[in-house]
């Protein structure tokens, strides 16, 4: 099917409608967790954007009061609206990339504190380099992103951006780039509360053996030592993260919350 048929089987407004609402999708699958997951073929993300917009255009066009055929069809117009639907777009899925960058964060620092550092792989999920804790915080945390509904719950949020920022208004960006801080800032303050525990335990672990090595200089610290940090940061570990579902849970109601307040109208 050519362009021409396109518009005439669908309407010239309904195809404007759908490829406008599939630009604020398309960050989702660049930045937010899951859905911009490495283990995700190109070509399925390609088909769950398209049918995200299918579903979420006619609310997108209904919310706009652009069913009746308000949309332009110029294209020096629609190209500043493809920019500032991209933009959105952009600023909701970054909101939800911080909250799950701080998983990974957290899972580096116990990494180098910890001692599993020198040996990074690559992680399935991000396809960046880290070590073994990084790529089990970064499971886990994809697997109690699905447990607690978490792709719902962006989808809601997304379809709930378009109450806040219709297709034919304009954001505040001055708000925009003012949540961006928030969430970029937030990341290492959630990192330290995801890591505390073991965090905690690490640090008093290596206090007592520099204690003890202090009262028997003749013991070999380090080669002590390792093994203990090791076995006391992954005791820590399976015990804390039982409780990094009910966190995560109440930080994604908050990243969606914090990325929809910052999806003002302009003036």
């Amino acid at each position: 099917m050519n362009a021409d048929q396109l518009l005439t089987a669908f309407g010239e407004h309904q195809v404007v409608g759908f490829f406008l609402v599939l630009a604020r999708i398309s960050p989702l699958f660049i930045l937010a967790p899951l859905f911009s997951s490495r283990l995700m073929p190109a070509r399925a993300k390609s088909i769950a954007a398209v049918a995200l917009a299918i579903g979420i255009a006619p609310i997108a066009m209904r919310g706009a009061g652009s069913a009746g055929g308000a949309l332009p069809t110029d294209l020096m117009e629609l190209a500043g609206l493809m920019v500032k639907e991209i933009l959105v777009g952009l600023a909701f899925a970054f909101a939800l990339a911080a909250f799950f960058a701080a998983v990974s964060v957290a899972g580096n620092l116990l990494d180098t504190l910890i001692g599993f550092g020198f040996g990074a792989l690559v992680d399935p999920v991000t396809g960046n380099s880290g070590g073994a804790i990084n790529q089990l915080y970064a499971l886990v945390g994809v697997a109690i992103f699905i447990a607690i509904g978490g792709d719902a719950w962006v989808i809601q949020g997304l379809a709930r951006t378009y109450e806040a920022v219709p297709l034919l208004s304009s954001p505040d960006v001055g708000s925009l780039v003012e949540g961006v801080q928030v969430a970029f800032s937030g990341i290492f303050g959630a990192a330290l509360q995801i890591a505390a525990p073991v965090l905690l335990a690490i640090v008093l672990t290596d206090c007592a053996f520099g204690m003890v090595s202090r009262v028997v200089p003749q013991l070999n610290v380090f080669a002590v030592g390792f093994p203990a940090k090791v076995l006391v940061g992954l005791v820590l570990i399976a015990a804390s993260l039982p409780f990094l579902a009910g966190f995560l849970d109440e930080e994604l109601e908050r990243s969606v919350g914090s990325a929809l307040h910052a999806l003002r109208l302009e003036g």
